[in-house]
């Protein structure tokens, strides 16, 4: 290979990693994020999970909860809904979040799945 051949796919290479660095930390940015804080089985019909959301305080998200057995099987399942707000809280960002997941069986966990903003109308 030539000299400016190498400089011309070196530079495409690089201008490539650059999109990807952009598009894995901005365009895929959802606007929110979770912290599991802490989940208590109160019995085989319910478990409580207590959740950090961040996002901002004009909007509104929707997390999905779970709880799983001992097989990491899913034996509760529940979508809450966070409003706007966040004013009372530190940050003006965090909010936190306790939810209730009824379980068909007991539970050994409880995790947040997913937070996704709610696009309002």
């Amino acid at each position: 290979m030539s000299r400016r051949t190498r400089i011309l796919v070196l530079s495409l290479v690089a201008a490539l990693g650059l999109f990807w660095v952009f598009w894995a930390t901005v365009a895929n940015n959802s606007g929110v994020s979770n912290k599991l804080v802490s989940y208590n089985v109160v019995d085989s019909t319910l478990a409580t999970v207590d959740l950090a959301v961040t996002k901002d305080p004009a909007t509104t998200a929707k997390c999905s909860l779970e709880a799983m057995n001992d097989s990491y099987a899913v034996v509760g399942y529940k979508v809450i809904t966070i409003g706007p707000g966040g004013a009372n809280t530190p940050d003006g960002r965090t909010m936190p979040v306790r939810a209730q997941v009824r379980t068909d069986s007991l539970a050994v966990t409880g995790v947040v799945e997913d937070c996704w903003i709610v696009q309002q109308p």
